[in-house]
């Protein structure tokens, strides 16, 4: 069987805006957020987390988070993505429903056509705060800061992709070249 051809949209829509998804992965909470970049200017659309219960099996959580983010995306029409890299830390097995988080919802930017970029969270924190060593609370803050917003964006999941979206904003699109 021959696999479809995805063609990856151009970063820069026609009126040379780039509008960014950033998203943080989780079988639990998946945080997005969406900002868009007009020359210098960067603006917060819209942010939040898609939600699963913990009682419900794992496939359908997982399709709770594909569907939903999906009609993020549609609601949306981000030109790019950006996603955290994968962190093990210690605990491998906390790490697998996460990996298979970051999958449904590559899965629904691959359909869309979407170009993304993955980032480390020191590459995120870089490029929010400066520093790669700072901390959530810091990363947070700078976020807020950087957006406009009255408060920091919540919950943590939906401020952490707010980041990544801003790194991309950050990063010249001819790095992934």
């Amino acid at each position: 069987m021959k696999s479809p051809k995805i063609t990856k949209k151009s970063n820069i829509s026609e009126s040379g805006v780039r509008r960014i998804i950033g998203v943080d992965p989780g079988l639990a909470s998946t945080g997005w957020g969406v900002v868009e970049l007009q020359g210098q200017r960067i603006l917060h659309i819209a942010h939040g987390s898609i939600e699963t219960e913990a009682c419900l099996p794992r496939p359908e959580r997982l399709f709770i988070i594909y569907s939903q983010f999906k009609d993020l995306l549609h609601l949306y029409n981000p030109t790019e993505a950006a996603i955290e890299t994968l962190y093990f830390a210690k605990n491998v097995t906390s790490a697998l429903p996460v990996a298979e988080a970051r999958g449904v919802v590559s899965m629904a930017l691959a359909e869309r056509g979407l170009r993304v970029r993955e980032f480390t969270p020191m590459a995120i924190k870089q490029a929010v705060v400066g520093r790669g060593s700072a901390g959530k609370e810091q990363v947070q803050e700078l976020v807020r800061l950087i957006l406009g917003l009255e408060t920091i964006p919540k919950p943590d999941h939906a401020a952490d992709a707010l980041g990544a979206a801003l790194c991309s904003a950050h990063t010249p699109i001819f790095i992934d070249a």
